[in-house]
This record gives C-alpha cells, structure tokens and sequence, in this order.
C-alpha cells in the first residue's frame, strides 16, 4: 500500500455518535400508552431494543398493519419530545472534528430515519454538509440541518431510505 492514509470516517448514528436510547424508548411508550398498551422502558429494553419498528411492533403483540403504521407515525411526531434525553458522544464527535481540520470527511451511514437523523443532529447543535441543504455530488440528500451548525457538520448522511438494502446489508457503506 503506497497510502494508508484514512480519508473517511463512516459512523452510524444512533448509539454511536449520538446516546438516543432513552428517547426512542420513552417515545415508544408514550405513544403505546395513548393507544392504550402498556409497555414499560425496561421491558422495552429488555426485549425489543434494536428492533426495527415494524418488527417491534409485531412481536408486542399489534397484528393489524394499519395500527402498527398509526403507532409508527406517532412515535416519530412524539420522538423530538424526549431529545432533552439525547446524549452526543463528545469523545467521538470531538475526533471527528479534528480529523475534518485535518482535511478528513465524516459521513453519517444509518438505517434511522431521515427526518430523525437531522432532528437530532440540529437539536444537538451538528449540522450536514451545506447551510442551505440539497443533494451531494453522489446524489444523495446531504443537508437541511440548522444553518448555524455550533458544534460543526457532517459531509454528508445516508440513510436506510437512500439505498436499495438498508445495513445490515453493505450498500449504505459502499455508496458512502
């Protein structure tokens, strides 16, 4: 290898750049409360975390798609109600910072949603790649966070949505 030199850092999103545990869990149990369902955080920790809503959904027990894609909805319009419990990993993002000094690029490669993903990132203080958002030169959809970005950006996010086989698949990374 004539050049080692690492160029890229691809980072997913949720539990590693940024601790969203708490308010997925939380937004989980709100909006299956509201439908009447009882789920408490530690059971959903114990026994669901990770999972695909879909697939959440399903095995707690909610058969009816239509009620599943209802709960779905309103789990993400609940989610920016719990962000006062979203962490950022300083560590990392502090790294990523200086290696984009550095001349390095940083992307965000994640199955989470789009819109979750630059709620997040905004409520953070991280910005995508451009002020005014748009597309990348990969064709990607790569800004749209806050303009003001204090705490830095990204190059550029991909998300589940934006391949044709979402992680664990490798097309996101590869794209990327």
């Amino acid at each position: 290898m004539e050049n080692s030199e690492i160029r890229l850092l691809l980072l997913d999103f949720d539990g590693t750049l940024a601790d969203t545990r708490r308010a997925n869990t939380l937004s989980y149990v709100a909006a299956l409360g509201e439908a009447g369902y009882t789920l408490t955080e530690e059971e959903y920790a114990a026994n669901y975390f990770g999972m695909r809503c879909n697939e959440f959904l399903t095995r707690f027990g909610i058969a009816d798609p239509a009620e599943r894609e209802r709960l779905r909805l309103r789990k993400i319009a609940l989610y920016p109600t719990f962000f006062d419990t979203v962490r950022l990993n300083e560590p990392l993002w502090t790294f990523c910072r200086q290696f984009r000094a550095g001349g390095g690029r940083v992307w965000v490669v994640s199955t989470g949603s789009r819109a979750n993903i630059d709620n997040v990132m905004r409520h953070l203080g991280i910005g995508g790649p451009t002020a005014e958002g748009g597309v990348s030169e990969t064709g990607f959809h790569s800004g749209g966070t806050d303009p003001a970005a204090p705490l830095g950006r990204v190059d550029g996010i991909l998300s589940g949505a934006d391949v044709e086989r979402p992680k664990p698949a490798p097309d996101c990374f590869l794209e990327a």
